[in-house]
């Protein structure tokens, strides 16, 4: 044979050698590329049709290449001091958000509106320039408050919202915050020509971050109201954001207050929203100013409805006692998101069936408590990661997954093996004797029935002490107790049936033990 036929026969040898591994392997490229989707947890809430406020979880997954973040009016200065000094706090933490989205191929706008001419010989800012014009549905304008659509914000910013030491009639920013790095890809624009730019690099998902949420994020010709009216998918950072609003002002709540009320008013009527913490794994950004207490609900249960109740409960908090709330949701999904909030936490609140986690979410829980965090178990939190009620056999967790069949017992001080006909219910009593324990503040010591079934629970730890006691006919069991593990305080509680969050003995009583787990007094009696 020549040698020309056999370099032929070795070209169609190595021809059909790749057809066959290019077919091989397109479903393992094509894995590949879906892993590199940003998954971000959505948050957002209505009103349903009996009044009760309605809170939604879902991961999303976004392709990075259609994915832009717009770095809104994040100046070097402000004319009132701590407003300027609370974007100068914020902007560090920016910036790693953005360095991490970047290197995902997430595209980064600057938009320090009114102070482009700054970069006037940036090739960033030639890309906004240079991007061609497009004929849209609506105009791109400023777009004021859409009564059609929503209600008045949920703050009084009419008097500018400035507070501290103004410069009255200033404009003294120049340029966007030194912290935050304006990389070689990024472009530079504002008003209309981001949107051109957007369209000309075919972004489909848009991220807001910056300032000020009540004003330029909602209505700048590139904010939230313009890029939904456009059809883009659109989502706020909100822990990446701040409003401009005086805590003088109505309905004179803190400033941190002010501006998650101007977030729960975007997640209801505008588009929803999530934390930095999906693209850092680190727990959310908060202000220095912001010292409330941070309570984390840990959340997956596919029995009671706690994906539900639970997020009521915690704007309940945040509401009438002030206090931070982070909620972990499991979505249905045998994994829960998020566990990085559990770094600042000073009490978490565990509601999970069944569930075995990804090994590095149960390894996070773990850690908080081995390291003295304080916890509430309710209801199945007895049997959270255990994934079946008798194991056959040949029963094997999943690659990835761990269990933690000892919570119950070493932390939580229980011993759940088994609950009593759904239709009895429990009959609840609270223990005579500890009447007086801060936990039961508040409290009528007249029993009363719930609709969720009697665990059986004993015997408790002998550290427990027991609070109140559940009973169905010829039987009595402990319901709910308090102990210590590891040096932190354990409250635990076979209550937390939907039903039970309707009865204000229930939610006084959860209210008491978040306050008591974390060695603050309880609230006042409403």
């Amino acid at each position: 044979m020549s040698s020309k036929a056999m370099t032929t026969e070795n070209l169609a040898f190595r021809a059909l050698l790749l057809l066959v591994l290019s077919v091989l392997y397109v479903p393992f490229f094509a894995d590949a590329e879906d892993s590199a989707a940003l998954d971000l947890v959505m948050r957002s809430r209505a009103e349903s049709p009996e009044g009760q406020l309605d809170f939604t979880y879902e991961t999303v997954h976004w392709d990075p290449a259609k994915t832009a973040i717009i770095v809104c009016d994040m100046w070097d200065t402000l004319r009132a001091d701590v407003v300027a000094a609370r974007v100068a706090e914020m902007a560090p933490r920016m910036n790693e958000v953005l360095k991490a989205a970047r290197a995902r191929g997430v595209t980064i706008v600057h938009a320090p509106s009114g102070c482009t001419d700054y970069y006037a010989d940036w090739p960033q800012r030639k890309r906004c320039l240079d991007a061609p014009k497009v004929d849209t549905e609506v105009p791109l304008q400023w777009n004021n408050l859409n009564p059609d659509r929503e209600p008045p914000l949920p703050i009084d910013d009419s008097d500018g919202g400035w507070e501290g030491n103004v410069e009255e009639g200033t404009r003294p920013q120049t340029h966007q915050h030194e912290a935050i790095e304006i990389a070689e890809e990024d472009a530079i624009g504002e008003g209309a020509e981001v949107y051109y730019y957007l369209e000309q690099q075919g972004i489909e998902n848009v991220i807001l971050v910056g300032v000020h949420t009540n004003m330029c994020i909602l209505g700048r010709p590139f904010g939230i109201r313009q890029l939904v009216y456009l059809g883009k998918k659109v989502a706020l950072m909100r822990d990446m954001t701040d409003a401009l609003y005086n805590p003088g002002m109505p309905p004179k709540v803190s400033h941190v207050r002010g501006t998650e009320l101007v977030i729960e008013h975007i997640e209801q009527y505008w588009c929803p929203t999530f934390t930095s913490t999906d693209l850092l794994d680190q727990p959310a950004f908060r202000f220095v100013q912001d010292t409330r207490p941070h309570v984390t609900f840990v959340v997956s249960d596919d029995h009671y409805g706690a994906d539900e109740t639970l997020p009521r409960f915690a704007q309940q908090l945040r509401e009438e006692h002030g206090l931070y709330c982070t909620v972990l949701h499991g979505q249905g999904e045998a994994e829960i998101p998020g566990m990085a909030e559990l770094k600042t936490t000073d009490v978490a609140i565990v509601y999970v069936r069944r569930l075995g986690l990804p090994e590095e979410q149960l390894a996070a829980l773990q850690n908080y408590v081995n390291g003295g965090g304080a916890i509430i178990g309710l209801r199945t939190a007895s049997h959270a990661f255990k994934m079946n009620y008798k194991d056959p056999p040949d029963f094997k967790v999943p690659d990835g997954r761990a269990e933690w069949p000892e919570f119950d017992a070493e932390v939580l001080g229980g011993n759940y093996h088994n609950h009593g006909p759904n239709e009895l219910g429990t009959d609840v009593k609270i223990v005579s004797e500890m009447q007086s324990h801060p936990v039961l503040a508040n409290l009528s010591p007249e029993p009363w029935h719930s609709t969720g079934s009697l665990y059986y629970t004993s015997p408790v730890a002998e550290d427990a002490t027991v609070l109140m006691t559940g009973s169905i006919p010829d039987q009595t069991e402990p319901l709910t107790w308090v102990r210590e593990y590891k040096g932190a305080r354990v409250f635990y509680s076979g209550l937390g049936h939907p039903d039970d969050f309707e009865r204000i003995e229930f939610t006084t009583l959860l209210t008491n033990a978040i306050f008591w787990a974390m060695d603050r007094p309880a609230p006042a009696a409403p």
